[in-house]
Order: C-alpha cells, then sequence, then structure tokens
C-alpha cells in the first residue's frame, strides 16, 4: 500500500505529465505547416514565384507550391482535385466549367494580374525589329519563308536580314499564352481566324512546311528560341526580360509600332472597361477584352490571367486550415500583392474594381 504522500506525488506527476503533453500538442497545432498548392499557368510564373517569395517570408507556417504546365494542366488538376489553386490564363470554357460544377462544389475564377504576350526572336546583330499585322500573321502562318523577305525588309530597311528560313516556335502543351496569342491573331486576320483558328492548342501550319518548333511551357519555348538562330517565337514578356531577349515592335490598332513596356500595356488596359462576371459564373468572361485596344500608345496583346479555387461546401475541397490559408493568402495576393514593389517586371497591377471582384470571391471560400 502506498502512502498517502506517494499517492499526493503520483497524482501530481501525473497531471504535470498531461500539462506538458497539452502544452506540446498546443504548439505543434500553432506551429504546424499547411501546404497549399497552386498548378497552371507558367504566363504568370515568375509573378507568382515573387509573391510566394515575399508572402512566406512572414508566413512561415505556410509552404506554397507551384508546378506549372500550362493553363490546360491547371484547369486539369484543379477538377481532379490534385491542386489547391488552379491558375489558367484564359477564362474557362462553358463545358469545363459544368465539369467543376458536377464536383458538388462551386468554382470561383477572376483575375489576379495583367500581363503581356511579347514576340522574341534570335537574329545576331539585329536588336530592333517591326512587324506589322500583316507580317506577324505571315510568318506564324507560313507565309512569308525567309528573314530577308521584302516586306519585312521594307519594315526594317535598316537591320541586316539574312536570307535564312524563319524557324516558328510554338507551344506543345495546352497553354492559355498560345490562347491570348491565337486570339489576337484571329482578331486582326480573317485569314488566320478562318485557316486555323484560336485555342489552347492549334494545329500550326508551319510544322507541314518543316519550319515549326514546339516547346513546353514558356520556359521551354524560350530554351528553343535561344538555341536556334533565325528563330522566333511568343512568350510571356517576363520571361523575355529574365532571359534578356530581344522583342519585336508589334502595330497596333491605330498604326503604331508599340514595345511592351508597363507604360504600353497600362495604356492598353486603361482603354477598356474591364468586363468580369461574377466569379461564381467565370466561363462568361471574354478572353479578347484586353486585345488590340484603341491608343496610340497601347500595346496589343494584353490579358489577364485567372485564379481558380472552391468554394469549398461542406469543406469538400478544402480543411478548415488550408481553407484559412488560402482566403489569407489570396486576400495578400490582391491587396499588398499588387503593390508596385510586390510586382514582377512584366506585369501589371489589376484595376481597382477589379480586384475587388477578385476579393469578393475569396471572401466566399467557406472554412
Amino acid at each position: 500500500m502506498r502512502t498517502g504522500k506517494e499517492r499526493l506525488i503520483l497524482v501530481m506527476l501525473a497531471s504535470a505529465i498531461i500539462s506538458t503533453t497539452l502544452l506540446l500538442t498546443g504548439c505543434t497545432n500553432e506551429n504546424k505547416t499547411i501546404t497549399i498548392r497552386t498548378t497552371g499557368a507558367t504566363f504568370p510564373q515568375y509573378q507568382i514565384q515573387k509573391w510566394i517569395d515575399v508572402y512566406q517570408k512572414n508566413h512561415p507556417n505556410v509552404k506554397i507550391e507551384y508546378e506549372g504546365g500550362g493553363s490546360g494542366h491547371g484547369q486539369e488538376a484543379f477538377l481532379q482535385g490534385l491542386t489547391h489553386i488552379g491558375r489558367t490564363d484564359p477564362p474557362v470554357k462553358e463545358d469545363t466549367w459544368n465539369k467543376f460544377l458536377n464536383t458538388g462544389d462551386q468554382p470561383l475564377q477572376f483575375p489576379e494580374i495583367v500581363g503581356a504576350v511579347v514576340v522574341a526572336y534570335n537574329l545576331p546583330g539585329i536588336d530592333e525589329l517591326k512587324l506589322s499585322r500583316e507580317v506577324l500573321v505571315d510568318i506564324f502562318i507560313g507565309d512569308i519563308e525567309y528573314w530577308d523577305d521584302e516586306s519585312i525588309k521594307q519594315l526594317n530597311p535598316d537591320a541586316d536580314l539574312p536570307h535564312e528560313k524563319i524557324k516558328v516556335i510554338h507551344r506543345s502543351d495546352s497553354s492559355g499564352t498560345t490562347a491570348i496569342f491565337t486570339t489576337y491573331l484571329s482578331l486582326i486576320s480573317e485569314k488566320w481566324a478562318n485557316e486555323v483558328g484560336a485555342g489552347k492548342t492549334v494545329d500550326w501550319p508551319v510544322d507541314k512546311m518543316g519550319r515549326g518548333l514546339a516547346g513546353k511551357g514558356n520556359p521551354g519555348v524560350v530554351a528553343i528560341l535561344k538555341q536556334t538562330e533565325g528563330s522566333i517565337c511568343y512568350t510571356e514578356l517576363s520571361f523575355a526580360i529574365e532571359e534578356n531577349l530581344p522583342v519585336a515592335s508589334i502595330e497596333n490598332k491605330n498604326g503604331r509600332f508599340v514595345k511592351p513596356t508597363t507604360e504600353t500595356i497600362q495604356a492598353a488596359v486603361s482603354q477598356v472597361s474591364s468586363f468580369i462576371p461574377d466569379p461564381t459564373e467565370g466561363y462568361r468572361e471574354d478572353i479578347k477584352q484586353l486585345l488590340d485596344a484603341e491608343g496610340n500608345n497601347t500595346y496589343p496583346i494584353v490579358a489577364f490571367t485567372h485564379l481558380l479555387v472552391w468554394q469549398n461546401k461542406n469543406g469538400k475541397h478544402y480543411s478548415s486550415e488550408e481553407a484559412k490559408a488560402i482566403k489569407d493568402f489570396l486576400t495578400w495576393v490582391l491587396t499588398e500583392g499588387q503593390k508596385e514593389e510586390n510586382l514582377a517586371p512584366g506585369y501589371v497591377t489589376l484595376p481597382q474594381e477589379v480586384a475587388q471582384i477578385g476579393l469578393n470571391a475569396v471572401n466566399m471560400i467557406q472554412e
């Protein structure tokens, strides 16, 4: 038999053990790392990486993993529940949106940033290149075969253009950048619209001519361009800046040749009254709204890139901790993340009214 003193000591030890366990459990929960996965478009890659770097410094308990793969991959991963946040440049089409709805949850789509598609080229010694609307289409459709074609020479009389076949680089994957670029070409050229069309993937006529090359993601396209003299490609502006690639001045709607800069992208956005539908009906948004805008100083190939999240009805897609972390991160992206010091080169902040639509959507996510 234990004495009363011994029993008291045992009770006190047990109490201490329970208290210590509860304390440690509380610390573990408080310090638990929440992982958020985001997948899709490479158009905003450098911006996403910048946001993640800045955000995680002040939120060490949140780990954000970004995987590119293109807008098509982002939509599919989102549908399959393989990612918390999907990313797509063009708005999701209605048939895909209905697939999202069939999961039993409500998808939400809204813009996160503004970017531009540029035409980069590899012509040693040529730092300036003008491309008219007609010449741009003719190069990518394959009607212009050589760099010293008379139509290019007339636009660039001081350039020493080589008698070399033009190698056209395009995306191999399902790509929002491709959708933006081919939609623009369809807007300015009836021939392109009828013979090639627009989409995340298209049949490139230059492939049949033996002058087409394909790369996966914007990084893959840029890598091929750098390795291939006499080549041309379309890519997101930030990749051209990061890799120090020469980009063409493109003829805009007002007949001016304009390079992509923060100012010329902002000029395009300011010329348009953006229509962003309710985030619960994201498929209603028109990809063409920022393309080929009016104005002397507007760059013509400008677009929003978008986020996809779930409303998380009845906790179907996110745990409570995940939902809270997603809401906090996306609120930051649409507020602090839009400030100049948090923008990566080549991107332009959202108009305030568009950012507010996104904030309203984030508040709809259920914890």
